[in-house]
């Protein structure tokens, strides 16, 4: 998908501003359950697949319904999107509503089916 240059400059902005964490490090997170990993694509993406063991919470909603998931604002949270754009946007947002521990996994789904790593559908 070829993306508005006006979006992709918002997304280098976002991108800048908050931490990106590798698929690697996200499949450990994962494993040991040190993060609470979400998903903020859309339903139907979701519902094609998921990382295993991620919650839902998507683009659209994310900053009203945060507080459902997580209250504690120091706690480790990756977020991930389709190909990490959303997901940066999304994380940027966290940070400036006091989340401080935030990370975008870097290249999104498209980076962690390329690596053939765990996928789920439900």
């Amino acid at each position: 998908m070829k993306h508005d240059q006006d979006f992709i400059i918002l997304c280098e902005q976002a991108l800048s501003a908050v931490k990106e964490i590798s698929i690697l490090n996200v499949e450990d997170h994962l494993e040991k359950n040190t993060a609470l990993v979400i998903d903020v694509r859309e339903d139907h993406e979701w519902e094609k697949g998921h990382l295993p063991g991620a919650q839902h919470l998507g683009r659209g909603i994310l900053e009203r319904d945060i507080a459902t998931l997580i209250n504690d604002k120091s706690a480790s949270i990756v977020l991930y999107c389709g190909g990490g754009y959303r997901s940066a946007l999304s994380a940027h947002s966290l940070q400036l509503m006091g989340y401080s521990n935030i990370y975008s996994m870097r290249g999104g789904v498209r980076a962690w089916r390329e690596a053939n790593l765990p996928w789920e559908v439900d």
